[in-house]
């Protein structure tokens, strides 16, 4: 049996690759969570999956789970996100490193096979091009959370020479699904449009994201597992660029919405005007084409509703 580790498992990402993991009936998945914001709710019921409250940032509660278990593969996803979040806590932003050091510490010194990290788009800060490259675009972030992600790259790198550790690291652009929190963009837009609330956006709306649907995320997660894909970087996201202010209009209309769009004051920091992936690695992982806007929208749409209790 092939046992995987995933940390911050109760996560948007981590549950959502939990549940397509554990399809394979040789997969045990152990799930380590502190469940700051991470919900139990998130995670099937599957039998071939375990989980643990543990903080990895604390090494007396995360060695034990390394002695109890002999993994072959780690996931390493927990970690402080959503901007306003990392803004208000940069202290715990920065003690995600340790986490990040116990992850490798741990896993170098138990025969685990490789170990995957997951990177951010933020470690490229405001764009040099667009769109951005995992080899040329150079990485010029300064906030604490990109900051951390960007250490962690080298962590991980580093481990690879000097203890033959391998790696694989996931540059996230914008994943959005069923379980995502209203923390996060499309879940908030949606949630004030089925309701018919008014969107709030900061700034002009000018700024662009890119929008990976979940599913498109897990698929490459799971297919990195062949060893084609050791010791790389992997940009994770779509390459469809588009304001926030066109994304509001668009869930407004997708839904028949009269929700109005109210703007709020610009971000201080942290709210980069541009931001689209280079997806080609990932397209050659995929073999297939990407998830539209339109069909993310419609499942989640779709969930919501079919939900007597929507966690929104």
């Amino acid at each position: 049996m092939t046992t995987i580790l995933i940390t911050g498992g109760a996560g948007n990402i981590g549950s959502a690759l939990a549940a397509q993991l554990s399809q394979t009936e040789a997969f045990r998945i152990v799930i380590v969570d502190n469940l700051s914001t991470g919900h139990r709710y998130k995670l099937p019921e599957d039998t071939n999956i375990i989980f643990i409250t543990a903080d990895v940032n604390n090494y007396e509660q995360i060695a034990p789970v390394f002695q109890q278990f002999n993994f072959d593969y780690v996931f390493h996803f927990a970690a402080v996100v959503g901007v306003k979040r990392t803004l208000a806590d940069p202290i715990g932003v920065l003690k995600d490193i340790e986490g990040i050091k116990h992850i490798l510490d741990l896993s170098s010194n138990s025969g685990v096979k490789r170990v995957f990290y997951s990177s951010s788009s933020e470690v490229y800060g405001e764009p040099f091009e667009i769109p951005q490259n995992e080899n040329t675009t150079p990485l010029n972030s300064r906030l604490p959370y990109a900051i951390v992600k960007n250490v962690g790259e080298a962590f991980f790198k580093t481990y690879q020479k000097e203890y033959g550790l391998d790696y694989t690291i996931f540059r996230f652009f914008n994943t959005y699904g069923p379980q995502q929190s209203t923390d996060f963009v499309i879940p908030k837009f949606l949630k004030s449009a089925l309701e018919n609330k008014p969107i709030q956006i900061y700034g002009d709306g000018l700024q662009t994201r890119s929008f990976c649907y979940i599913a498109d995320t897990v698929a490459t997660c799971v297919k990195t597992l062949h060893d084609d894909y050791k010791n790389t970087v992997l940009n994770v996201g779509n390459d469809k660029e588009m304001s926030i202010l066109g994304l509001a209009k668009k869930i407004i209309a997708f839904t028949g919405s009269a929700s109005e769009i109210i703007h709020l004051p610009a971000l201080e920091e942290g709210d980069m005007r541009r931001r689209c992936p280079d997806v080609t690695k990932m397209k050659n992982i995929l073999k297939r084409e990407l998830t539209t806007l339109d069909e993310g929208l419609q499942h989640m749409v779709k969930f919501y509703l079919s939900q007597s209790n929507p966690r929104l």
